[in-house]
């Protein structure tokens, strides 16, 4: 989430973390495309029945999902075939589901710690991460919902207009599930996020479009070693996930 920026005027310093200068601003020092850069497409497939999230991929509503795989860094056209990751998205008027698949070498987690709140900086070590927007002519709002391969996780309403532009007492009520494999080293994840909490949206209908980007940190060390995927490339002059004119569109299709 907050990797580091290279701000022109720098408002807060939080941390010195792998050598980099972590920020909490809502600037950004250079000008900001005002439409849209990316042509990505994500489907979201239609179900009408709703189901408990349990970190098990192999349900049948799985199987009529559309399935992307993301194996590429986020900001250039590096590879990481160690960390290929699938990723499918169901839907129902109440709910919009996120599967996750991830291969991985060794994980990264923060050990010991409460999955029952929201864990400030889970994206320090290994996690999925869904930025949302349910209103794209408004570019600069959005969410953001992280899980960990041991089901910490975290939720956050962001506005880049604002001063700090994270909101981390927001609470969705969204749920997750997450397993791990050890002997095929794969961990697998599922969120199910209420269309209610998305800036009062009431349900979803077909043919709709949101914008999102999903993005994986993965890997041991500080930022220079870890990897960084995303699903749409992310076009920004800084190492920060937070380039929503990067943002590829969701289509919820039955």
């Amino acid at each position: 989430m907050f990797r580091g920026k290279q701000l022109g005027i720098v408002f807060a310093l939080i941390i010195l973390s792998g050598g980099r200068l972590m920020v909490e601003a809502a600037e950004v020092p250079w000008s900001q495309p005002k439409t849209y850069v990316s042509n990505s497409r994500f489907l979201s497939r239609f179900i009408d029945q709703d189901f408990t999230v349990d970190g098990n991929l192999a349900k049948p509503a799985w199987r009529v999902a559309s399935w992307v795989e993301v194996r590429r860094d986020a900001f250039k056209r590096t590879e990481f075939p160690q960390s290929a990751t699938e990723v499918a998205s169901l839907w129902t008027q109440n709910y919009v589901y996120f599967a996750f698949r991830c291969d991985y070498t060794t994980l990264n987690l923060f050990e010991n710690k409460d999955n029952q709140t929201d864990f400030w900086t889970l994206w320090d070590r290994d996690v999925v991460e869904i930025f949302l927007n349910p209103q794209p002519d408004h570019m600069s709002h959005y969410y953001e919902f992280e899980v960990a391969p041991n089901n910490l996780w975290i939720d956050l309403e962001i506005d880049l207009n604002k001063k700090p532009f994270a909101d981390p007492k927001w609470n969705s009520g969204f749920e997750h599930a997450t397993h791990i494999d050890e002997k095929k080293n794969v961990w697998t994840c599922e969120l199910r996020i209420p269309v209610t909490a998305l800036n009062g949206t009431k349900s979803l209908e077909a043919d709709t479009e949101w914008r999102m980007n999903i993005f994986r940190a993965d890997g041991e060390g500080d930022d220079t070693k870890r990897r960084f995927l995303s699903w749409s490339k992310v076009v920004n002059n800084s190492d920060s996930f937070h380039a929503p004119w990067s943002f590829g569109v969701i289509q919820f299709v039955k």
